[in-house]
C-alpha cells in the first residue's frame, strides 16, 4: 500500500493538467535545483523567528475582543461599527498574503518581513495616541494599518519554513500556534492594566513596546535563501494553474465560508458572557481560555494530518466547529462557557493551522508555495471582512443573540459539506488507485 504523501502527490496529478509531460519535466528540474535539509541551526532560528512574529502580528489581533468589548460598552460606536475595526484588520492580514507571498516567491522576503514589522508597531504606538472617541483614528490606524502591516508578516513567515523543513504540515502548526499564545497573552496583559487603573493609552502603549521587541528579534532569527527572479510569462501560467486546479479552488471555497462565521465567539463571547450577568472578571479570561486551547489545536491536529491528510482533518474540525456553534444556545451558566471555550478553541485553532500546508500540498515545487497560501487569504480575506459586522448588524442595540449564532453556525455547518465532499472524492479516488496498484 503506498504511504499517504505518495497518494496525496499521486491524487493531484489526477487533478491538475492530467500530469502532462511539460508539467513532469518542471517539477523534476525543481527537485534537482534544491533539496530540503531538514534541520540545522537555520531552520530551527526560522521556526522560532516565525512563532515570534506570527504570536506578535495576527496573535494580537486575536485580542480585538478586549476592543470591542471596551468601546462597545464605553458607546464610542456601535456594535457592528467596533467591529469594522477589527473585521478590517482580518481582511488586511489575509488580504495582504496574496501580494506579501508573491513576492516572498520572487525572493524579497528579508524586505517584505522588515517592512510590515515596522508598519505594524508603528500602527500599534497610533492606537495609544488616537481617542477612542473619534471612530476614524482607530479605523486608520488599528483596522488599515495593522492590518496591512501583519498581512506583510505572516503569510512570508509561513512559507518560509519550507525552504527548511520537509514535513512542513507539523511545522507550520507549530508556527501557527504563536496565534494563540499571542491572543492569550495579550488580553491579560491589556485586560490586567486597565483592571488595576493604568490609562487606555498607557495600557497599548506598554502592548506595542512588547510587539516591537518579539518583531526585532523575530526579523533577527528568520532567513531564507530564495533568488530574486520571476518572470511575467511564469505569473501568469502560475494564476491559470490555480484557477483551474479543482482541489484547490475546493479547499479556498470552504475557507470563505469559514471566515464568515469563526471569528463570531473571539470577537464576542466576553461581551456575550458580561451581558449575561456573570462576573466581569471571569468573562475577561473567556478570550484567554480559548486563545490556549487552540495552542494545543495548532498542534495536534498538524500531527495527525501527515498521517490521515490535511483535508481529512480539516473536515474533521469543520464539523466540530459546526456543532459547537450550534451549542452556542446552551450557554448559561460559567461551566458551559468555560467547556465552549476550551472545544471551540482547540478546533478553530486546528482549522485555522491546517488551511495553509493543505494548500501547501497542492503545489508543484517549492516555488509556488508562497503564491498558493497568499492567494487562498486573499481570496478568503473579503468574508473575514464581512463576517463580524453582519453578527454586529444582527445583534443591534437590543442584542438579540440568537440570530448571530444562528448565521455563524450556518456558515461553518457550509463550510464542513464543502471539506466533506471535497474529502471524499479524495478517498474515492485513493481506493481506486490501491485497487489498481
Amino acid at each position: 500500500m503506498a504511504s499517504p504523501t505518495v497518494e496525496t502527490d499521486t491524487l493531484h496529478k489526477t487533478y491538475s493538467e492530467k500530469g502532462s509531460e511539460e508539467s513532469a519535466i518542471t517539477s523534476s528540474e525543481s527537485s534537482k535545483e534544491r533539496v530540503i535539509p531538514g534541520g540545522g541551526s537555520r531552520a530551527w532560528t526560522t521556526l522560532g523567528g516565525a512563532w515570534l512574529a506570527v504570536a506578535a502580528t495576527f496573535g494580537y489581533t486575536y485580542a480585538f475582543g478586549i476592543y470591542q468589548d471596551l468601546f462597545t460598552r464605553e458607546h464610542a460606536a456601535s456594535a457592528m461599527r467596533v467591529s469594522w475595526i477589527g473585521s478590517t484588520q482580518l481582511f488586511l492580514i489575509i488580504a495582504t498574503g496574496g501580494p506579501a507571498g508573491k513576492l516572498y516567491d520572487m525572493g524579497h522576503f528579508r524586505f517584505v518581513v522588515g517592512a510590515g514589522s515596522v508598519l505594524f508597531t508603528t500602527a500599534l504606538f497610533m492606537v495609544s495616541l488616537a481617542d477612542p472617541r473619534k471612530y476614524y483614528q482607530i479605523f486608520l490606524s488599528q483596522g488599515i494599518a495593522m492590518g496591512i502591516g501583519g498581512g506583510m508578516v505572516y503569510i512570508p513567515s509561513l512559507a518560509v519554513q519550507a525552504e527548511h523543513w520537509p514535513r512542513r504540515t507539523l511545522v507550520m502548526g507549530i508556527v501557527s500556534s504563536g496565534v494563540p499564545v499571542g491572543g492569550t497573552f495579550f488580553p491579560i496583559m491589556l485586560n490586567q492594566l486597565l483592571r488595576h487603573g493604568v490609562s487606555y493609552e498607557k495600557s497599548v502603549r506598554a502592548s506595542a513596546f512588547v510587539v516591537l521587541a518579539m518583531l526585532f528579534v523575530a526579523n533577527i532569527l528568520m532567513s531564507s535563501s530564495r533568488r530574486r527572479s520571476t518572470t511575467k510569462n511564469q505569473e501568469a501560467t502560475k494564476m491559470k494553474e490555480l484557477f483551474t486546479d479543482v482541489p484547490y479552488m475546493g479547499i479556498i471555497i470552504g475557507g470563505l465560508l469559514m471566515d464568515l462565521g469563526i471569528f463570531f465567539p473571539y470577537f464576542y463571547l466576553q461581551l456575550y458572557t458580561i451581558l449575561h450577568g456573570m462576573d466581569p472578571n471571569f468573562a475577561f479570561y473567556t478570550l484567554t481560555i480559548m486563545n490556549g486551547a487552540g495552542f494545543l489545536g495548532r498542534i495536534i491536529p498538524n500531527l495527525l494530518a501527515e498521517k490521515y491528510g490535511a483535508v481529512n482533518m480539516l473536515t474533521a474540525s469543520s464539523t466540530a466547529c459546526a456543532i459547537l456553534l450550534w451549542a452556542f444556545f446552551g450557554l448559561k451558566s460559567v461551566a458551559a462557557i468555560v467547556v465552549f471555550s476550551l472545544l471551540y478553541g482547540f478546533f478553530a485553532g486546528a482549522w485555522i493551522s491546517l488551511l495553509s500546508p493543505a494548500v501547501s500540498n497542492f503545489s508543484k515545487n517549492e516555488r509556488d508555495y508562497g503564491i498558493r497560501i497568499g492567494f487562498a487569504s486573499m481570496l478568503a480575506s473579503f468574508t473575514a471582512l464581512t463576517g463580524t459586522p453582519i453578527d454586529g448588524k444582527l445583534l443591534g442595540n437590543t442584542f438579540p443573540w440568537d440570530h448571530a449564532i444562528t448565521f455563524s453556525a450556518v456558515r461553518w455547518s457550509e463550510c464542513f459539506c464543502s471539506h466533506y465532499e471535497l474529502s471524499a472524492d479524495y478517498r474515492r479516488r485513493a481506493r481506486s488507485l490501491r485497487c489498481c496498484s
